[in-house]
């Protein structure tokens, strides 16, 4: 032994042996055991790092190969298997300090020339990622501070390095960022780097992503490790020092590139994952908050920030000197220095690590703390370059500032730092002057192109609206009248800004001091010549709600403010006389004035619309208020029309009036080249102005003597008749206006429809003769039939604002204006008119299908509106007149298609469009068409797309609305469409162009036959004729291969379609009660003729058809059997006939179906649940007949068949996954059979027992199968809920005559299925189908016996999903799919119990189970069934076991608190999310909640001991959360109906036991009852019985 080990380090030692062989030698000696080295381990890592460390000091010399693989060779040591369980077992290994200096110093020179390093980078990084990865080695760099500060430094300054090299283009940033890292490592200890020569081999550049990937692994290893060193040192202020003097800036560096966009291509580049910079942020988060931030600090940053006088010039405490000063330092010292967004990021990071360690500390002197995050925010606020006097920056750097300074204002907001009271009084307001200061930098240099300068206005606002109070007028025009940015970023920014103040000033109830300083604003001059629109959509609506919040007194007064303004500034400059020079000018002050002139009548419009009308409660002052206000605005207009009138005297001499007059009234004026007589810019929108002004007085006039009876109306009635003809000739008080803007038809337009409604209110008008014919020309002039027929060119849009009308809108304000004022309108129209508008209905719909605005109103959209509206069926000149023009333009098509041969029908039509003979002549044809298949018109694929757009239409208007003529002309000519046209063969798509055509008619026809006038088309043609014209043409086209290529989902669309059809046409006919055995007769022959059945041998598609035909048929027969006996007894006889066929053509049917399933499928065939439906309809006819039968045969004539059937679907059901139609259809089809066979079999005397046992076997076959297939692995949550409607029936039908023997089958699979042992081995489906069945068979009708086996045993199965629930709620993953079913299954169990279940034991159980299921940290759909789940058994405890209730209260509240505390918890305030689909789920889960708590306070009207309880339950939970205003409306509502409960010692029991925090929430909610509730439901109570 001692030879061995003496040969082995003489030999590492020995200068004669090879540095090769030395190194073969040390990595045999590490792996070998044989080799009995003392404390092997550390000799070799020490021979190894002895051996490094001396190339490096220039003491060893031997070749690079050698170098690399001594790296390599302490690569392996440090890596190796062996060493990690060495470690484990005690033993005690180190490294040398020198060896972590060479480290530190190669780390280093990583980041300047990796390329000249004389070892591999990954090396490198691999070797210091094994010395971290053991607590033993780290202690080389972990018990020295410095050194593990030095690596740090080093490693983040390359991980800066290698992020910035990965840039797409290097730019100077990142010779920036190169610079400062180099200027980080050169700070730290630069004695210790060593001399490191060049390697000159090591030329090829390592991969990035390696590199990257080994770096970013060492630097989440390296932070770590410094944060557990930084968090054992005793002096905070030694990190303090070292932190702020070495590791921020690379920490900050690093931050912002893992942070900012600019460098996520670079990360990506790099594959460094998301998760992993979000770990190595939250340590360097860590790292700057407790070393900058320690609760040790704080006094030092007392002692700086809040000095006390008797304190100047001592120091208190050992703290570091001024550390606030001593960070921010740092941020501007730095050579060369940051990044401005890289200081513009740290900023707000510092003021939040601040706020996070002094602010939410619990502290007994809140104000000093508030007072001490403040001072700290002061004096961040200039490292952003903005403090008074500051240098302005670029436009980029603004950008950066204003987005940092948000968040400064918003954490502040947030945090809670500004009391106002104690600012005022304790501080003589040195936080409002601050923020003063903020406001003024934001005013004195104004960034409105930049969202976020108003988004810093909107949290300024917030902290306290006296911030803008002495600026306000500089806000308004900054922010809102002279704002022109119309990015929508910026848009939107700048529009919830104003919603804001807006909601502000209204809560403040000074919204007449901000509209004064809004009106100083708009009068001034303006900066450039066109402003900005004042009014936009989303600041309309913030206007209209806080003027409706507002007190009409004082909406009143903001409308005479306005109309003050007008009369002082505008008015003045618009009637000033002209100077003899300076023409020009003065016309520039005129527009400017008539521009604000329009904006201020914008604004008083939008204000008198949203006022609260003046009623007959409302009190004398305000009705005289606004009184003198009417009056004083007709003064404003008199002035303003008298203005018009003498600057139009020079113009109106040279027009003779007469001629202006007709030239004013001419229809065909075509408003974007109607400036007959040339205005100047200021005098049209003067008078635009003034027609608004004059509409909006009307307006509101009119609204308030309707319902004010104390106020006297301005426009008398009187005038009425004379006023339209006046304004018809553009006349408003003998002042003749010149109409050359589409905005001055629109009003007069809307000034003539008020005098319109006034003539025919007042019925003395009726008697003159002149009132009729105004009234005409007053609707020839609305309606203008010139320009709607331009109406549906163009794609014109509008917002929908009367003020914005303009020659790109005008057409739809127009089109807007006669739509919703037809019905007034439609009466003084002549039918040319009429027809006008019909065409530009169906034309606008035709163009507007393919792109339809949503957000904005266009011609299309209207009309699509009003076609689907109930207006067009009260109007039925205009419905008859549009389903003309639809029947005109179909016509159209089909005549400019392609006719194979003469169609007489088209040369009536020419003759005569809407005489009897082409009605006649057209039944003559689709009787043709019907019986030798003859085509008429053939359709290329362009044509049908054009029918199809036109049926379309039709099919949205309300056919209960045709006449009997229309529907008639409408009606065949469809069913001429089905029988005489057809695609072109030679297309591509042609088949399924046909079909889909096809299937378009049918379900037209179909609603049409349910039209409650279509008796007049049975006068024309029978309806037995009509329904083998319709079948014959489809059995034709079938014959001809018109659907050879069809699809076989289209195919099924096309015999769903024809059998919708068929069954409204029969119902029909049977109801109808005329020629019922006549029309049945011939459908019965028809259906049966050896023509129709020579079908069956033909293509299966022809049988389809018959198939389809003679089942639905029969199901409308079916559907009418017991109106009467003499109606029972013709169909019947019909169904008979219909029956037997239909069993031949189904046998030819299922025989083409197993082609089909076998490979040798040539044409589509049917699905199988449809085949299965119509089997199933072929047996409930034959069993309908069998029972209204008198005979004695009780016989199925298909017995065997239908035998054969079901044990075929009993095979399928569970074979394989099968689509869910199929199951439902097969399991109605066994309830159809079963309950066929029950009541054939109860006739039988003959062999009972045996009947008895194949019914027994039945019956178990089908349980049996039912419950394999709800327990199938390849059923979904989904697909379940849809089988158990179709199980129900089925189960109804097997219980109801079930005998005990029977039931005990179903019994037995309930009491095995319900076991914990399944649900625990994984098999929850199987224990799913069970708690299925038990649901499903509580609601079944039960014989007595079976019913009192179930009740018995009722409380086992309880007790039994009580112990699934609580085992199922563990899993989480069970939640939907198991627990929540199992719930509702016990909540039926306890609904269908009420009065069975004896012991209320058993129900108390249940409200154990509910308290397990899970409510926290679920998705919103889980959530809301999980929610509703419990919800409805407390209900169903209420409701059906009240005793319960009252027995076992606290179990029930504690139930119901958890609800309560979980939608507290889901419906907090949370920013953006607050609205969506998601917000949606928890209203609705408060709304329930409300329900509950009306239906507690109920039941405990008797019993008020938990009241009190309940209620301090609410207000603790309450005091955790900020609750969405909606869902704690709807929460407040309820908890009212508990404090109605309250005595008055249990207010003062909450009072006086309540926490400190929960009894300031418990005061304001008793106040707001007291307030609101109270005195509501005292008055409720005066007037109840």
């Amino acid at each position: 032994m001692a030879a061995i080990y003496s040969g082995i380090h003489l030999k590492l030692k020995s200068p004669q042996t090879p540095w090769e062989d030395k190194i073969k030698l040390a990595r045999f000696a590490w792996i070998s055991s044989q080799c009995l080295l003392p404390n092997k381990e550390q000799v070799l890592l020490d021979w190894c790092t002895y051996a490094l460390t001396g190339w490096y000091n220039k003491k060893v010399e031997f070749s690079q190969t050698v170098l690399e693989e001594l790296w390599s060779c302490l690569d392996a040591f440090l890596h190796s298997q062996k060493l990690h369980v060495s470690l484990k077992q005690g033993k005690t290994i180190s490294l040398r300090l020198n060896m972590a200096q060479l480290l530190l110093s190669l780390l280093e020179e990583c980041a300047g020339t990796p390329t000249r390093l004389s070892v591999g980078v990954p090396t490198l990084l691999k070797v210091c990622q094994g010395i971290l990865s053991s607590s033993t080695l780290s202690s080389v760099f972990t018990t020295k501070y410095e050194l593990m500060v030095g690596l740090s430094v080093k490693v983040c300054s390359l991980a800066c390095h290698q992020v910035q090299q990965a840039l797409p283009s290097v730019s100077h940033p990142s010779e920036f960022i190169t610079d400062t890292v180099s200027e980080c490592i050169q700070t730290i200890d630069p004695d210790c780097k060593p001399e490191v020569p060049l390697n000159p081999e090591l030329e090829e550049r390592p991969e990035e992503n390696s590199i990257a990937a080994h770096l970013f692994e060492l630097l989440l290893q390296v932070l770590t490790s410094y944060l557990s060193v930084q968090r054992q040192q005793a002096n905070p202020n030694r990190v303090f020092s070292l932190v702020t003097n070495q590791l921020i800036q690379p920490l900050l560096l690093l931050r912002h590139m893992l942070t900012s966009a600019e460098y996520a291509s670079s990360l990506t580049h790099l594959n460094i994952r998301q998760q992993h910079c979000r770990d190595v942020r939250g340590r360097i988060d860590s790292i700057l908050q407790l070393s900058l931030f320690s609760a040790e600090h704080q006094a030092s940053y007392k002692e700086e920030l809040l000095p006390s006088k008797d304190d100047s010039g001592k120091r208190g405490t050992k703290g570091p000197l001024r550390p606030a000063s001593a960070v921010l330092c740092k941020l501007s010292s730095c050579e060369p220095p940051l990044l401005y967004s890289v200081k513009s990021n740290t900023v707000p990071l510092l003021f939040k690590f601040f706020l996070e360690s002094y602010r939410k500390c619990k502290s007994e002197n809140e104000e000093e703390q508030r007072m001490l995050c403040f001072k700290f925010l002061e004096k961040l606020v200039p490292a952003l370059d903005l403090s008074l006097p500051s240098v302005p920056c670029s436009p980029e750097s603004w950008s950066l500032a204003l987005l940092a300074m948000e968040s400064l204002l918003s954490q502040a907001l947030s945090a809670d730092i500004y009391n106002v009271a104690a600012d005022r009084i304790r501080h003589a307001e040195v936080q409002l002057n601050f923020y003063k200061s903020i406001a003024q930098i934001l005013f004195n240099q104004a960034q409105p192109s930049i969202p976020a300068w108003y988004r810093c206005l909107k949290v300024l606002l917030g902290l306290n609206h006296m911030v803008f109070e002495p600026d306000l007028d500089e806000l308004l025009s900054s922010a809102w009248v002279n704002a022109d940015c119309m990015e929508s970023r910026v848009q939107r920014a700048r529009q919830l800004m104003l919603s804001s103040l807006l909601q502000t000033y209204t809560k403040l109830r000074q919204l007449p001091h901000f509209f004064s300083e809004l009106l100083s604003v708009i009068c001034q001059p303006s900066l450039d010549k066109l402003r900005p629109p004042l009014l936009c959509d989303c600041v309309s609506a913030s206007l209209r709600t806080s003027v409706l919040d507002t007190p009409p007194s004082q909406g009143l007064e903001i409308c005479s403010l306005v109309l003050e303004n007008i009369q002082k500034y505008i008015s003045s400059d618009l009637v000033k006389e002209d100077g003899k020079a300076n023409g020009g000018k003065r016309d520039g002050e005129r527009e400017d004035a008539s521009m604000k002139l329009f904006s201020l009548s914008q604004l008083i419009h939008v204000i008198f619309f949203s006022l609260k009308t003046l009623e007959n409660a409302s009190p004398a002052p305000l009705v005289r208020q606004g009184q003198n206000l009417m009056e004083e605005m007709q003064k404003v207009l008199n002035e303003l029309l008298k203005l018009l009138s003498t600057e139009n005297k020079d113009v109106n001499a040279n027009v003779i009036p007469d001629q202006r007059a007709r030239k004013k009234r001419k229809k065909n004026v075509d408003l974007e080249q109607s400036h007959k007589v040339s205005m100047s810019p200021w005098k049209q929108k003067t008078q635009e102005a003034a027609l608004l002004l004059r509409y909006t007085w009307i307006e509101i006039d009119t609204l308030f003597h309707i319902y004010c009876s104390k106020y006297t109306p301005l426009d008398s009635n009187c005038a009425a008749s004379t006023s339209i003809e006046n304004l018809l000739n553009s006349e408003i008080n003998s002042v003749r206006l010149q109409l050359s803007s589409p905005i001055s038809f629109v009003h007069i337009k809307l000034l003539i429809l008020q005098q319109m409604k006034k003539v025919l209110l007042d019925s003395a008008f009726h008697a003159e003769p002149s009132t009729l014919e105004s009234l005409n020309n007053a609707v020839r002039f609305i309606s203008d039939r010139d320009e709607l027929l331009h109406c549906s060119e163009g794609d014109q849009i509008w917002d929908g604002h009367i003020s914005n009308v303009d020659s790109s809108s005008h057409r739809v304000a127009h089109w807007y204006i006669v739509t919703s004022n037809l019905p007034l309108l439609i009466r003084y129209m002549n039918m040319e008119d009429v027809n006008c508008i019909a065409n530009v209905l169906v034309d606008s719909v035709l163009r507007g299908q393919s792109n339809r605005s949503k957000d904005q109103l266009s011609v299309s959209l209207i009309s699509s509106q009003f076609i689907t509206s109930s207006i067009l069926v009260e109007l039925p000149l205009l419905f008859s007149a549009t389903v003309y023009s639809l029947a005109q333009r179909i016509f159209g098509v089909l005549t400019s298609a392609h006719a194979p041969q003469v169609c007489p029908t088209f040369e009536k039509y020419q003759e005569d469009q809407k005489g009897e003979l082409v009605k006649q002549t057209m039944v003559e044809d689709i009787t043709v068409s019907s019986q030798s298949g003859r085509v008429f018109v053939l359709l290329s694929e362009g044509k049908v797309k054009e029918l199809v757009n036109l049926l379309q239409i039709l099919s949205s208007l309300n056919v209960d609305g045709l006449n009997s003529e229309d529907l008639s002309s409408i009606f065949l000519l469809l069913t001429f469409m089905l029988t005489s046209t057809a695609c072109f063969s030679g297309a591509p798509d042609s088949a399924e162009c046909h079909g889909g055509f096809q299937v378009k008619l049918l379900k037209i026809l179909s609603c049409l036959v349910e039209c409650k006038n279509f008796q007049g088309v049975l006068k024309i043609i029978h309806g037995s004729t009509l329904l083998q014209v319709v079948v014959s043409s489809l059995l034709w086209h079938s014959k001809k291969g018109r659907f050879s290529s069809i699809s076989s989902s289209d195919w099924l669309d096309v015999i769903k379609a024809m059998q919708d059809f068929i069954v409204n046409l029969v119902h029909l006919i049977v109801v109808r009660n005329r020629s019922v055995n006549l029309n049945l007769e011939q459908i019965a022959s028809f259906l049966t003729s050896q023509e129709t059945a020579s079908y069956i041998g033909t293509p299966i598609m022809s049988v389809h058809l018959l198939l389809a035909t003679l089942a639905s048929s029969s199901k409308a027969m079916t559907s009418n059997l017991g109106r009467s006996k003499p109606m029972d007894q013709i169909l019947t006889q019909t169904l008979e006939r219909t029956t037997s066929s239909l069993g031949s053509a189904v046998e030819s049917v299922l025989k083409t179906q197993v082609v089909s399933e076998s490979g040798e499928k040539s044409a589509c065939s049917l699905s199988p649940a449809y085949v299965v439906d119509t089997v199933t309809i072929m047996l409930q006819c034959e069993l309908s007949s069998l029972a209204t039968r008198c005979e004695d045969k009780t016989n199925l004539s298909h017995r065997t068949f239908y035998q054969g059937f079901c044990q075929q679907i009993l095979k399928e059901m569970n074979s394989k996954a099968r689509p869910v139609d199929f199951l439902v259809s097969s399991l109605h089809f066994l309830s159809a059979f079963y309950m066929a066979v029950t009541k054939t079999e109860r006739k039988k005397e003959e062999g009972e027992e045996k009947k008895v046992k194949e019914l027994d076997e039945l019956y178990a076959q089908i349980i049996q199968n039912v419950h394999k297939l709800l327990t199938a692995p390849w059923l979904c949550p989904l697909d379940t809920c849809e089988l158990e409607p179709a199980v129900q029936k089925l189960l109804r039908h097997l219980l109801e005559n079930s005998s005990l023997c029977q039931f005990s089958l179903m019994l037995t699979v309930i009491k095995d299925g319900l076991d914990t042992c399944k649900l625990r081995a994984g098999n929850y489906k199987e224990v799913l189908a069970v708690v299925i069945l038990v649901k499903l068979v509580s609601c079944c009708q039960l014989p007595e016996q079976c019913s009192r086996s179930l009740w018995f045993l009722a409380p086992q199965i309880l007790s039994a999903m009580v112990f699934l629930v609580r085992l199922s709620s563990q899993d989480a993953s069970l939640t939907l799919t198991f627990t929540i079913p199992t719930v509702t299954a016990m909540t039926t169990l306890l609904r269908q119990g009420e009065g069975l279940i004896s012991n209320p034991h058993h129900v108390v159980l249940v409200l154990g189970a509910l308290q397990a299921v899970p409510l926290d940290h679920l998705s919103a759909l889980v959530y809301q069934s999980a929610f509703l789940a419990i919800h409805e058994a407390l209900f169903a405890i209420i409701q059906c076991h009240p005793q319960v209730m009252l027995n076992a209260t606290p179990s029930f509240l504690n139930v119901f608190y958890r609800l309560v505390a979980s939608i507290m918890q889901e419906g907090r305030q949370r920013g953006v999310s607050d609205t969506g689909g998601e917000s949606e789920v928890y209203l609705q889960c408060s709304r329930l909640v409300e329900r509950m708590y009306s239906h507690i306070a109920a039941i405990s009207e008797n019993s008020t001991t938990l009241s009190a309880f309940m209620v301090a339950q609410y207000v603790t939970e309450l005091q955790k959360v900020t609750l969405r205003p909606d869902i704690k409306l709807h929460l407040t509502e309820g908890i009212y109906l508990i404090l109605d409960l309250c005595m008055e010692q249990d207010i003062k029991f909450l009072t006086a036991g309540l926490q400190t925090g929960v009894r300031e929430v418990f005061n304001e909610l008793y106040s707001s009852y007291i307030h609101y509730h109270k005195p509501q439901r005292q008055g409720e109570e005066k007037y109840t019985v």
